[in-house]
């Protein structure tokens, strides 16, 4: 009874699992772009840096706006200094107030002070400089946000490709799997009639079972490829999704000279940002020079608080500079001046690198280009060459082992085609990345 409970119970189970079946949705190229610049997470992040980059240059409006404060101070003291000074400052005092005794001892005395203060900066010459380096590193960054958007593009034709990719996989494995089952068929036939042995009939099976384990890893790869277009989109959803398009050949676009550009965004931004670092120097050597500020502060005082008895004011301007901070200073300059020979060295090597990377995307779209002509002219021989020996050995005239690697190997140069088509593609995508 127990075994009878078990089965039932394993029978359900496999049946719950059986029936599950993920979602298939149609996807298209476009909204899978939509939903990637609107959503991923690598464009939210290059964003986020950059309104950090943007309030830091926002800080540098000190330099032209004026700093202003407001305290308010309330204390008592026997400080015979302070206590003076306080009167002094609320107006209140007397003639009686200058008696020796009382100047040296005097009595415990209030003081609640109301100030504000402005300092106002005229000349900082070293905070200009300071400006203008976070300007290039604000607009450096933007162009590396413009950047990561022009590779999510790339990214996005490359999986929406690999989807295309698996897809013609599944198609390619299914249609072999109909093949090998009609053969075994045909076999199985063949040697009820005594035409074929059982080592025949079990090599034709053999075949099956293996295009079913093919089908069934081509079939992952389209869980694989939906996958990683969700993460893209970050699409929280499991689905399976199918391509509203099929795998074709691109037209070529109008390439041009096909160069390097420094117009473009990425290299663009190293340049801003070695210019950033010359600033820098510059704002550093600039510390040697004085800084010319104005001040100024309006003060109630009284002895009763919450009040304001007296008041008065202070303005002016203050030139001050620091001649001598250690050596310090200088070896500020020499760093800032390390990371700016550091900056440009870097440039040229970003920009030899991607001149390498062009050729280099060349070369593997001219290889992709002759493969592409010689697969489909071997697809169009492995068909032939199948159908003649399928004829043949329908008629008895070919052995099984050879029907066999004429199938396998049709299969196979249909993978090939479908996926020199995907590598020529990328590589029309790529070279077109390289050269924006």
């Amino acid at each position: 009874m127990k075994h009878k409970l078990y089965i039932g119970l394993l029978g359900l189970l496999l049946s719950n699992s059986l029936g599950y079946v993920q979602e298939r949705v149609p996807l298209t190229k476009s909204n899978v772009l939509e939903k990637v610049l609107e959503s991923n997470y690598s464009i939210k992040i290059s964003e986020a840096k950059y309104n950090s980059i943007k309030a830091d240059f926002k800080q540098t409006n000190s330099i032209f706006l004026p700093n202003i404060t407001a305290s308010y101070t309330g204390f008592s003291t026997t400080n015979p200094l302070m206590a003076f000074g306080s009167k002094l400052n609320q107006g209140i005092l007397t003639p009686a107030d200058f008696n020796p005794a009382l100047l040296n001892n005097p009595e415990q005395t209030q003081n609640f002070a109301t100030i504000f203060e402005i300092k106002q900066p005229i000349i900082n010459m070293d905070g200009f400089y300071q400006r203008k380096a976070a300007k290039s590193k604000m607009e450096a960054t933007a162009l590396q946000t413009e950047r990561t958007k022009d590779y999510l593009l790339l990214e996005v034709e490359q999986a929406y490709m690999q989807l295309q990719l698996a897809y013609r996989g599944v198609s390619v494995l299914e249609q072999a799997l109909e093949t090998a089952e009609a053969n075994e068929e045909l076999a199985k036939n063949s040697f009820n009639q005594g035409l074929l042995q059982k080592s025949d009939v079990l090599a034709v099976s053999v075949r099956v079972t293996e295009v079913k384990n093919q089908l069934q890893n081509a079939k992952s790869q389209v869980e694989n490829a939906s996958n990683y277009l969700s993460f893209l989109m970050n699409d929280k959803q499991d689905v399976i999704y199918e391509p509203t398009d099929s795998l074709q050949i691109m037209i070529p676009q109008n390439q041009g000279l096909l160069q390097v550009s420094q117009e473009r965004s990425d290299i663009k931004a190293m340049l801003l940002a070695t210019d950033a670092y010359e600033t820098m120097y510059k704002a550093d050597k600039m510390t040697f020079l004085p800084r010319l500020n104005a001040f100024g502060s309006y003060e109630l005082y009284d002895d009763q608080i919450f009040q304001g008895g007296a008041s008065g004011y202070i303005f002016g301007a203050q030139l001050s500079w620091n001649i001598l901070e250690g050596t310090k200073r200088f070896g500020k300059a020499q760093k800032s001046r390390s990371e700016f020979e550091h900056s440009k060295l870097e440039y040229n090597q970003y920009l030899s690198k991607s001149h390498l990377e062009l050729n280099k995307a060349k070369r593997m779209l001219s290889d992709a280009e002759n493969s592409l002509t010689l697969t489909a002219l071997a697809l169009e021989q492995s068909k032939e060459s199948l159908r003649i020996r399928k004829n043949r050995f329908v008629e008895g005239l070919e052995k099984t082992s050879d029907l066999l690697l004429a199938d396998a190997q049709y299969a196979q140069k249909q993978l090939e085609y479908y996926q020199t088509i995907y590598a020529y593609n990328y590589a029309q995508a790529y070279v077109q990345f390289l050269t924006k």
